[in-house]
């Protein structure tokens, strides 16, 4: 019976270390969105802004999340490469993060 006890204990430390890691991330790649991407695309992700589309628009929710992390590294038009200025687990991140603002 402890080691149940424990081993529920252990699980439920470690889903709470997972709940704040991802917590984290969230406010890292929302951060990362203000200070790079939301003078253009908007603090909502309405755009607008020199011809930035809107992240919730039924062709950039068409792009798959590989496409958006192709265009947030190399660029497109006039948005510049974020390669080399930004890790590619913070690119994924900021996905994921404008996955959000689509909703």
């Amino acid at each position: 019976m402890k080691h149940l006890s424990f081993r529920m204990g252990l699980i439920t430390l470690m889903a709470g270390f997972a709940l704040c890691a991802s917590s984290a991330i969230a406010q890292d790649a929302a951060s990362t969105y203000k200070a790079k991407c939301a003078m253009c695309h908007g603090a909502d992700g309405k755009g607008g802004k020199m011809g930035t589309r809107d992240f919730a628009s039924a062709d950039v929710k068409a792009e798959s999340d590989a496409q958006l992390v192709d265009i947030v590294t190399k660029g497109k038009g006039k948005m510049p490469s974020y390669s080399g200025k930004l890790k590619d687990t913070e690119i994924k991140d900021l996905v994921a993060y404008i996955r959000t603002l689509a909703k």
